[in-house]
């Protein structure tokens, strides 16, 4: 905490979650005025249901750097081809653009 204090010194505001160490540690470096703690108010730093998160834990399964380079680019185009936000269309149009998917996948793949 220290180091993060020296570099970047003008803070406004320090969020943390309800841990009690960070309470100490703040109030240890004079700081304790300028920490946030509530309930969401670290939602943007933990941020652990970002797409990005769920890249990243797909990608430690892979041993060696070529593997993922090799399976990335596919996982993408088919991630591209099938993700139809289903949350901004109705029912029909829904069905109507997976089947299309499915029937192009289908013809690619023979």
């Amino acid at each position: 905490m220290k180091k993060a204090l020296k570099r970047h010194s003008s803070l406004e505001a320090i969020t943390t979650d309800g841990l009690r160490s960070y309470g100490a540690a703040m109030m240890e470096l004079g700081n304790r005025g300028k920490q946030e703690v509530g309930r969401l108010a670290n939602n943007r730093v933990e941020n652990s249901h970002l797409p990005l998160r769920r890249r990243e834990r797909t990608m430690l399964r892979f041993r060696q750097m070529k593997a993922l380079q090799n399976f990335a680019p596919v996982k993408a185009n088919l991630h591209n081809h099938f993700s139809l936000e289903r949350h901004l269309v109705d029912r029909k149009t829904y069905k109507e653009r997976r089947s299309a998917a499915l029937a192009e996948r289908r013809s690619l793949a023979s």
